[in-house]
């Protein structure tokens, strides 16, 4: 696959400078736009623009100073290179002091344009590449599903497929690993997002509350039921009903669950009227329900009746890879929530994220990155020693766009493995949960040796 040239739109007045300076960009390499005027120049350029801009300070019309900030105002991050006469030097100090890229003076070598494009091109490159992965990050976190790892791809797909389904579904999931966040991404994808979803935790109410609760009851159902309460089930018509820790519910509530899923009708406590409700129904269990089957504890039937689909949300330890793109996002959520900037992490804190094994999935991932945002002594793993609160170091900034920090998370992370593993990369590539080829590109990607982490190289 043929990579696309970086773009250049240069801008003069003057035909022969305009089809000199073309001609050597080209030959550097680069695609070249010309425009003879500014407002030509803002016909090609908008905030999808992914070149640079190299424009004479003077021109008829609007000149380049004014081109500058139109230019900015659509994109203050577009890199601007201004071409200036000896009498135009204060023009483009002040374009500096405004936020312009560089300044050439003319005459200048034609190799000083050729570097200063190329300069500007690789910062625009960057800037290019952080947005791209900010609105990926924006569209995970908006489906809730944050992940870049094989793993967290396969779901994200299996979820977005099954979602338009509108089958009932079986979510399979250690505790903290998002049986939640999977269903409401369920509920979001369907045809059902514009209604209710309704959640219970079968397991957070007593045997005698939960029936009430699921089913509802008319007033005379029993001793205290002075109203009317409508249940769980009959409020989710129209969407969908989540039942958590399913395996927790009774046996005998199982068999009414059944006659729900089956005929779409539910009767309340204390009457004989029977309703139609169209909803769908997700249950969600930490355990193997077949299994549970197989011992007496959970209804046969009523296990295969739910499980149309199955979806097992994978651990955080078979997915170690997404673990600094989940801290920096949980980072940033609970700095915005405490009302404080966002810390960057030291070294300590990087040991611990490659170091444990989060048995407490991604709860405990939020939870940690909570603690570091509040500045509070964090746990500690397993040979990461004690973790400091994660202040910022001399050379970290934290108002760096969350892609970029998570690149440095990222980084971070590798670099704790291959310390904690002396260099030992098959150690590093388990430890991390990365295929073998994502774990070598990241490592060129980030300008990182193993070698340097061996302990007979140290010196």
């Amino acid at each position: 696959m043929t990579r696309e040239l970086p773009q250049v739109v240069f801008v003069d007045d003057e035909d022969d400078v305009r089809i000199a300076n073309a001609q050597t960009l080209d030959l550097a390499g680069f695609d070249v736009l010309t425009a003879a005027s500014a407002e030509a120049a803002l016909a090609l350029v908008d905030r999808e623009f992914p070149g640079v801009v190299v424009t004479d300070m003077r021109m008829p019309g609007i000149d380049g100073l004014t081109l500058f900030d139109r230019l900015r105002a659509q994109d203050p991050d577009l890199p601007v290179i201004f071409v200036t006469g000896h009498g135009d030097i204060p023009m483009a100090v002040e374009a500096m002091r405004r936020g312009a890229q560089d300044f050439l003076s003319k005459p200048y070598p034609a190799e000083a344009l050729v570097d200063a494009v190329t300069r500007a091109t690789r910062l625009r490159r960057l800037v290019m590449e952080n947005r791209r992965l900010k609105a990926a990050l924006d569209a995970e976190a908006a489906l809730g599903l944050i992940g870049r790892t094989p793993e967290m791809e396969r779901l994200r797909e299996t979820v977005q497929a099954v979602a338009a389904a509108d089958v009932d579904v079986l979510v399979l999931g250690e505790t903290g690993s998002g049986k939640e966040v999977v269903a409401r991404a369920l509920h979001a994808g369907s045809r059902r997002r514009t209604a209710r979803l309704v959640a219970l935790n079968c397991g957070a109410l007593p045997e005698t509350v939960i029936e009430s609760e699921l089913f509802g009851h008319e007033p005379g159902a029993f001793t205290g039921a002075q109203r009317r309460r409508v249940g769980r089930i009959e409020h989710a018509d129209g969407g969908t009903l989540f039942l958590d820790e399913i395996e927790s519910m009774p046996k005998s509530l199982q068999v009414k669950l059944l006659r729900v899923l089956e005929t779409r009708t539910v009767e309340p406590l204390g009457t004989n009227d029977i309703r139609p409700v169209d909803l769908r129904v997700i249950g969600a269990t930490k355990v193997d329900l077949l299994q549970e089957a197989a011992e007496g504890r959970f209804r046969d039937d009523l296990y295969y009746r739910l499980n149309v689909v199955t979806i097992r949300i994978p651990p955080l330890r078979e997915r170690r890879g997404d673990v600094p793109l989940l801290f920096a996002h949980f980072l940033e959520r609970a700095a915005a929530r405490f009302g404080r900037p966002v810390p960057a992490p030291d070294d300590a804190v990087h040991r611990h994220l490659a170091a444990h094994d989060w048995p407490g999935n991604v709860r405990e991932l939020a939870h940690f990155a909570e603690r570091v945002a509040l500045g509070l002594p964090a746990e500690t793993a397993p040979g990461s020693g004690p973790l400091p609160a994660g202040a910022a170091g001399p050379g970290d900034d934290p108002d760096l766009p969350l892609p970029r920090r998570v690149d440095r998370f990222e980084a971070g992370a590798i670099r704790a493995a291959l310390a904690l593993h002396d260099g030992e990369v098959k150690a590093v590539i388990q430890a991390l949960g990365l295929p073998r080829k994502t774990f070598y590109d990241k490592l060129q990607r980030h300008g990182i040796d193993p070698n340097d982490y061996r302990r007979t190289r140290r010196g």
